[in-house]
């Protein structure tokens, strides 16, 4: 089950409640002491029940099967770039725990920066799992399929087959190397990222490509629009991976992202961009999903 909350809809309201109960303590020597306390009580659940709803916003999903491969050798060096154009995977935060999905699992790019959980299905091959042992992944890449090599024997990626080709050092935590494909149970999980979201703006005059990256919760994005301070809110359409783009001229001024992820939660990135940005920039935020 997913529950989806609007967080910036819960900061007003939750704005709201604090509003009302610091009027009720200037106002509480002059009224019943115990109707300030019942006020206060009142406020203080509503709040809580907001932010407890908000802190569940993506929930895992139920278990499934599929396999897994590795790829990028031992350091993951290779497996650097990727279809979602994140880029150096150390410097952008992903590291070693990711995974390129097949097909099935990859949508088109709709799946870029979603998590996984995978654990190897020991009972079903208890010679080349690692009993007991989880990891939890980032989708960067896109694994193709091969036509020309049967599903089960080399075309692993194919469809309607739902494959992980991970990272090499993701995929020895949970199983032996010279096994080379297992099978694994795998769920949906919500991300968790250090720091806010990221925005690297590329492209050229009226073109902005931009990538986001480092999303939380879902991780995967539904959505996005842009807007400059001299004008209104643009939507954006997706170009490859978790690069999307604009068709306007915002050169000189600042840029606002209202971004949705894919379990329907919206963050507002307001002013992200300063007015003096450039073509080859990121900009971080402190607001994250």
């Amino acid at each position: 089950m997913t529950l989806t909350v609007n967080t910036n809809s819960v900061f007003v309201l939750h704005s709201i409640f604090l509003h009302s109960f610091t009027k009720c303590l200037e106002h509480s020597s002059t009224t019943n002491n115990k109707m300030t306390k019942l006020l206060f009580i009142l406020t203080t659940l509503i709040g809580l029940c907001f932010f407890t709803l908000n802190s569940y916003a993506f929930s895992p999903s139920g278990w499934t099967n599929g396999h897994a491969t590795f790829y990028g050798g031992s350091d993951a060096s290779g497996t650097m770039g990727g279809a979602c154009g994140y880029g150096n995977l150390y410097s952008t935060g992903y590291g070693t725990r990711t995974a390129a999905l097949s097909t099935a699992l990859f949508n088109d790019g709709a799946s870029c920066g979603e998590c996984y959980k995978i654990i190897c299905d020991y009972k079903t091959d208890p010679r080349w799992c690692i009993k007991g042992r989880s990891i939890t992944i980032t989708a960067t890449n896109f694994c193709p399929p091969n036509y020309d090599l049967p599903n089960n024997n080399g075309g692993w990626c194919n469809p309607p087959l739902k494959h992980f080709d991970m990272a090499q050092p993701a995929w020895e935590k949970i199983g032996i190397y010279r096994g080379g494909i297992i099978p694994v149970l795998f769920q949906r999980v919500p991300c968790k990222k250090h720091g806010g979201a990221r925005f690297s703006v590329n492209g050229r005059d009226y073109f902005e490509l931009v990538l986001i990256s480092n999303i939380g919760g879902a991780g995967s994005i539904q959505s996005v629009s842009i807007k400059g301070s001299k004008s209104g809110w643009m939507a954006m359409s997706r170009n490859w991976g978790a690069n999307w783009q604009s068709n306007a001229y915002l050169n000189g001024q600042s840029l606002s992202f209202k971004v949705t992820t894919t379990d329907g939660d919206t963050r507002i990135f307001q002013d992200i961009v300063p007015s003096n940005w450039a073509f080859g920039q990121t900009f971080s935020s402190r607001l994250q999903f």
